[in-house]
């Protein structure tokens, strides 16, 4: 029982310390790299030939399927590990569970569910578009668009795979209540980053919030037994790799004043 506390510790600590770290070093140096220049480029043709809408769905398309490519053998390794890791875990953590601290997961677990970030996702694009007056239609369409996407690429890894779930709940691969936070809670951070065009620093503090919601969302889904574990590390994975394209293509939206190039830079350095 003990550990298992200890473990929710380390849920929001980890997190908490792995978000400025890998924004100031990894994703700092991929936002400056050959990656962040080439892709820069190529948006900044597919903009000038098509336009900035039609390329900004262009490269959401684009990195959706190439998240799905690569999750889907992701996928195929973690159910093949699900009698060799996750059964031994699910019955571990079963064994140790306290009634209290149960209590508190399934009322935090809920923040996950499609119902609440519902609510939050309309409220937020009401928000943004009173903020945004002229371009009120960037925040309309994007922000529920983030929770769309979310359900739509989620729903095709999870036929894909066809892991099934676990005896004690419905959740399979990748974890939905994890990505979704990523997607929801981070369209809203990065709506606020452009709004207020807040600094690196907000952008990171921004991102490691996310991070410690999502990573935690993870662990009460496993204290409670709605996911395997390789589900969540999946969604864990998922949703920032879905999140990174999603961010992208809103920048190439909203940043008519910046380049593709600089908009790459954008997106990767905070590591949101």
């Amino acid at each position: 029982m003990v550990l298992l506390y200890f473990v929710a510790v380390l849920a929001v600590v980890v997190p908490a310390v792995a978000g400025p770290v890998l924004a100031y070093g990894p994703a700092r140096r991929l936002a400056y790299g050959r990656v962040a220049a080439r892709t820069g480029t190529a948006v900044d043709g597919l903009i000038g030939a098509l336009g900035r809408p039609v390329t900004a769905v262009a490269v959401l398309l684009a990195c959706s399927a190439a998240v799905v490519a690569v999750f889907w053998p992701l996928g195929e390794i973690a159910h093949w590990l699900e009698d060799t890791v996750d059964r031994p875990v699910l019955t571990w953590v079963m064994s140790r569970r306290s009634a209290g601290f149960e209590s508190f997961n399934w009322v935090y677990t809920a923040l996950g569910d499609r119902g609440p970030l519902k609510v939050i996702t309309v409220a937020g694009a009401l928000i943004f578009a009173v903020l945004w007056r002229r371009r009120c239609w960037i925040p309309l369409l994007a922000i529920p668009g983030a929770f769309v996407l979310e359900q739509y690429v989620q729903a095709i890894l999870t036929t894909m795979v066809d892991r099934g779930h676990p005896p004690t709940g419905l959740g399979s691969y990748p974890s939905g209540g994890v990505a979704r936070i990523v997607m929801t809670i981070g369209a809203l951070a990065l709506f606020a980053v452009h709004t207020w065009q807040l600094g690196r620093g907000w952008q990171v503090a921004l991102g490691t919030v996310v991070l410690v919601l999502a990573t935690y969302e993870g662990y009460s889904r496993i204290y409670v037994q709605k996911h395997w574990l390789t589900d969540v590390i999946g969604g864990l994975l998922f949703g920032p790799a879905l999140f990174l394209g999603y961010a992208l293509a809103v920048g190439v939206l909203v940043n008519s004043a910046v380049g593709a190039r600089g908009e790459a830079q954008r997106v990767l350095e905070p590591a949101l």
